[in-house]
């Protein structure tokens, strides 16, 4: 009359608790998935990125430079980043600023000022990224005094609008041709390319003028 519950029946309840706590699990993260794809998709459709910098007046800050990525100026890179930046001609390059900084949060940007350069293409490999990550460029023009650099009012500063692109993690056809486009440059390191070839894989022919050499070099940090 008092004998305890057939003790086969322990496993069998068991099982059944763990089979809970798996769906249940699995229900909790599939929201957070979804939520993450929505962040990236979001940010692709609301950034106020401008892939080409430049455009005033001036020597300096009229001069082209261009971020090879996507229209939308979001872009999505390899698993190893490999960075494009499209220099238009000058007479009297000057240095040009390149920055990374976290889209969000208060993190000191990593900067790298690049020597002047002539006209061609220049591509930067970076680490690994993680997070969604604001990249810059401008040119650094000198302005102030007149007096040079032995002047100390004289100071360099950027005075055009920059480039300004916005680098995430989620890859889309439009990242996947980029890359394609960034892969087929760095196998020409140290040589010339075609100018219509890379204006035309990177969509950028429009600014291409007349003015412009047939073939640029491409050179690799």
């Amino acid at each position: 009359m008092n004998a305890s519950p057939p003790l086969r029946r322990r496993p069998v309840i068991r099982g059944a608790r763990l089979t809970s706590l798996a769906l249940v699990a699995a229900a909790l993260a599939l929201p957070v998935f979804t939520a993450a794809a929505g962040a990236q998709e979001s940010l692709r459709s609301t950034f106020p990125g401008r892939r080409l910098g430049g455009g005033t007046r001036g020597e300096c800050a009229s001069r082209l430079l261009a971020h090879l990525v996507p229209v939308s100026s979001v872009y999505a890179p390899a698993a190893t980043p490999t960075l494009g930046l499209l220099e238009g001609p000058s007479p009297s390059p000057r240095p040009l600023q390149i920055e990374f900084r976290p889209q969000r949060g208060a993190v000191e940007p990593l900067r790298r000022t690049l020597p002047p350069a002539p006209v061609g293409v220049t591509l930067v490999t970076l680490p690994a990224i993680r997070n969604a990550t604001v990249w810059e460029s401008s040119y650094q023009c000198e302005t102030g005094g007149a007096g040079g650099a032995s002047d100390p009012l004289a100071f360099v500063a950027s005075v055009a609008p920059p480039a300004l692109s916005l680098l995430v993690t989620d890859r889309t056809p439009a990242d996947l041709a980029v890359q394609a486009g960034l892969e087929n440059l760095r196998r020409s390191c140290g040589k010339e390319v075609a100018t219509a070839e890379v204006a035309a894989a990177f969509g950028l022919a429009d600014v291409v003028t007349p003015s412009w050499p047939s073939r640029i070099p491409v050179r690799c940090l």
